[in-house]
C-alpha cells in the first residue's frame, strides 16, 4: 500500500510539474484522476489505522476531484 502511494504521488508530482514547466495544460484532468486515485489510496490508509474522519475527508476530496477529473475529459 505504501509503495502505491509513493508511485502515485510521485506521478502526480511530474504531472504537475511538467504541465506547469511546459504551460501544457491538457494533462490537468489526468493529474487530477491520479490525485483523486491517491487520496483513494490514503483513505484506506486511514481507516487501516482507525482514523475514520480522516478517512472520509480522504473519500470526499478523492470523490470531488474524481468527478472534476471525469467531467473536464468526458463533458
Amino acid at each position: 500500500m505504501k509503495i502505491l502511494r509513493v508511485i502515485l504521488a510521485i506521478t502526480v508530482v511530474s504531472l504537475a510539474g511538467y504541465s506547469l514547466i511546459t504551460d501544457e495544460y491538457g494533462l490537468i484532468p489526468y493529474t487530477l484522476l491520479i490525485l483523486g486515485l491517491l487520496l483513494v489510496v490514503m483513505g484506506i490508509n486511514e481507516i487501516l489505522e482507525k482514523r475514520k474522519i480522516t478517512a472520509l475527508i480522504c473519500f470526499l476530496a478523492a470523490g470531488f476531484d474524481i468527478f472534476v477529473s471525469l467531467d473536464i475529459l468526458f463533458g
